[in-house]
């Protein structure tokens, strides 16, 4: 016989079905909020994204700006070099040395050309740049409100159903330290592996109601008793007698 302090298998078995109401209550509950926790979490990866590539170009946009300085600088240096050797020529005292300072400023014109034309395809890049920066950050601003938005909405709703919810979580507490450790884990298991969440099942017309598998009547008597724990051998669901269940749906209120 059961101690004072014992659960008996009824009180496990009736503690089980609790959770399998609170549960399926709180499922009902989380599905009111549909899709929208979600397309929050989406739409905060997606700004994510799209700030991440904001900032490359925005970083390629200083280096190219950069580049151009540089550039800038080389066709200064160039051109106090072109000033340099026509000064020289002024002083040259053969054809070789005038040939070579010629070359020297033909050098620097050359490369003065080549500079300007990095400079204006550079510019071309910025510019390019700085459209896909602004496109980016219109997109930013609409996708950031309809992130406001989507939280906006999900949060309406998390507050119109988290009382109730919370007041079920601390109901469930109690129901697991009735119900036996390892019966709830073999209960939360099977929930989590059936589409239906369905982890306690009551016997209807003569058949699990969890997986509409034939129970016989043998195991059905047994079930009725409440002395044991006896599993659904298609499915794995615990089964329990339709009396049971709505005793303790009677008794459920929150």
């Amino acid at each position: 016989m059961a101690t004072a302090t014992e659960t008996s298998i009824e009180q496990k078995l009736k503690a089980l079905y609790k959770l399998q109401l609170i549960d399926s209550k709180i499922g009902k509950l989380t599905a009111i909020r549909g899709e929208l926790p979600m397309e929050v979490s989406d739409l905060e990866d997606e700004i994510i994204g799209q700030e991440t590539r904001l900032n490359n170009l925005k970083a390629d946009v200083t280096k190219l700006e950069e580049a151009i300085s540089v550039n800038k600088t080389k066709i200064i240096d160039a051109k106090a070099l072109v000033k340099k050797y026509e000064k020289q020529l002024e002083n040259v005292k053969n054809n070789r040395e005038f040939d070579a300072l010629n070359k020297e400023i033909e050098i620097q014109g050359l490369e003065q050309q080549a500079l300007e034309k990095r400079i204006k395809n550079t510019q071309f890049d910025i510019e390019q740049k700085k459209m896909a920066i602004d496109t980016l950050q219109k997109e930013l601003e609409g996708r950031a409100a309809d992130l406001n938005n989507k939280k906006a909405e999900l949060d309406n709703i998390v507050a119109e159903t988290q009382k109730e919810e919370d007041e079920l979580l601390v109901i469930r507490a109690s129901a697991v330290k009735i119900a036996d450790e390892r019966l709830v884990h073999s209960y939360d298991r099977i929930r989590k592996s059936v589409k239906n969440g369905i982890g306690v099942a009551t016997i209807e017309r003569e058949s699990c109601s969890g997986c509409f598998a034939g129970i016989p009547p043998q195991r059905q008597s047994d079930i009725k008793q409440r002395k044991k724990i006896i599993v659904c051998e298609n499915c794995g669901r615990v089964l329990t007698d339709a009396l049971l269940a709505e005793e303790v749906a009677a008794d459920f209120t929150v």
